[in-house]
């Protein structure tokens, strides 16, 4: 499944302006978390609890900075070395706690994927806003300049909605191409899936709704960024591009990935 995703494709079309070192951590980051995300699936598609030895090996590397004890616990461990090592130690600290959040996320999908409640569109975003693994990658470019942001950028209300908003329509993106292969797996988390559900609609007009909602995140972004901008400093501002550079980079890859592009001719379920 890793080939037909290209993770150094992905990587290139959002990370377009960054050093090839910096690339190939990206490049890597993104191949480690669709091969841990595939794996946590189909672990979590029978029981949550089956998810739990590679999670907290994940966090205890992240956070403790344990030792691996497995292949991804590994692969875990040779990133954050290198992350150390292109980023300060602030960064490398947000690098890790999102990561580590990203960890927490496919916990909740694997329990939302096995409750026998529907889940509704809030619960969906919410826990789709973890397992997007986005919000990671920030750290790592504002890592490949000279200077750092200061704490009141890092921590501006402005500046964290603009990541969170990067973030979501990025993978809210993706989940447009994803949705009929995600549908005949039976998966939950999806924006498209959960209008669906929700508005008990076809899913060609679920994805219109979906559609809707990312149109409005991305109009709220535009407004936002242009209101904080002249007070961003320059390192500020190309952290801001980078969020961009995955709204824009996640469309463009999304479109043609063997990934998703090997069900357009699977017919969706009504």
């Amino acid at each position: 499944m890793i080939a037909r995703t290209r993770p150094a494709e992905l990587a290139s079309y959002t990370s377009p302006t960054v050093d090839s070192g910096v690339l190939q951590i990206v490049a890597q980051q993104i191949a480690y978390q669709f091969v841990f995300d595939d794996l946590a699936e189909d672990l979590g598609r029978s029981s949550p609890g089956r998810l739990l030895p590679m999670l907290c090996e994940s966090v205890a590397i992240l956070r403790d900075g344990r030792p691996p004890s497995t292949r991804l616990g590994a692969a875990l461990s040779d990133l954050h070395r290198q992350v150390r090592e292109q980023c300060s130690p602030a960064q490398a600290a947000r690098w890790a706690w999102q990561s580590c959040e990203y960890v927490h996320g496919l916990l909740y999908e694997a329990v939302a994927q096995t409750q026998p409640l529907v889940l509704g569109i809030g619960d969906c975003t919410s826990i789709r806003s973890l397992t997007a693994g986005v919000e990671p990658f920030y750290p790592l470019y504002e890592g490949a300049r000279a200077s750092e942001l200061t704490d009141a950028e890092v921590h501006h209300p402005v500046v964290r909605r603009l990541s969170r908003l990067s973030a979501d329509v990025a993978v809210w993106t993706a989940d447009l191409f994803s949705a009929v292969k995600e549908q005949h797996a039976g998966e939950m988390i999806n924006l498209a899936l959960a209008h669906q559900r929700e508005r008990r609609c076809s899913l060609p007009a679920a994805v219109l709704l979906a559609i809707e909602e990312i149109n409005t995140a991305i109009e709220q972004f535009e407004r936002l960024h242009a209101g904080i901008k002249p007070a961003l400093s320059p390192t500020g501002i190309g952290y801001v591009e980078g969020m961009i550079g995955w709204i824009r980079g996640c469309y463009d890859w999304a479109r043609t990935v063997p990934r998703y592009a090997d069900v357009t001719s699977v017919p969706a379920v009504p």
